[in-house]
């Protein structure tokens, strides 16, 4: 993969922005398996969706990540709030979900 500053022409630059955007949204995919198997987790544990210290933990790591890497903290800590947001909603329709099936 070649680094932004190889990029002279602005086709070879879209070309990596979308290699980029390919392996984040694999990561996501990723992410989300792992969501999925937390609210499997967690309902067989009683643990709630909503965890408000590991809510904390999660953006914190991001923003802290971020710092190290050069990565705008306000949009990392906008991302991860919209990731974390998202996750505990699937978990809540996965229990739910689950409770459906309950006899």
């Amino acid at each position: 993969m070649k680094r932004p500053e190889e990029c002279d022409d602005l086709t070879v630059l879209r070309a990596l922005i979308d290699e980029i955007d390919g392996e984040l949204v694999r990561l996501l995919a990723t992410r989300q398996t792992c969501i999925d198997r937390a609210a499997v987790l967690k309902q067989r544990d009683g643990t709630p969706a909503r965890i408000p210290g590991r809510v904390k933990e999660v953006i914190g790591n991001a923003a802290r990540l971020a710092r190290r890497h050069g990565l705008d903290e306000d949009t990392a800590e906008a991302v991860w709030k919209l990731l974390v947001e998202r996750a505990i909603a699937r978990e809540q329709t996965a229990f739910e979900r689950s409770e459906g099936d309950e006899p």
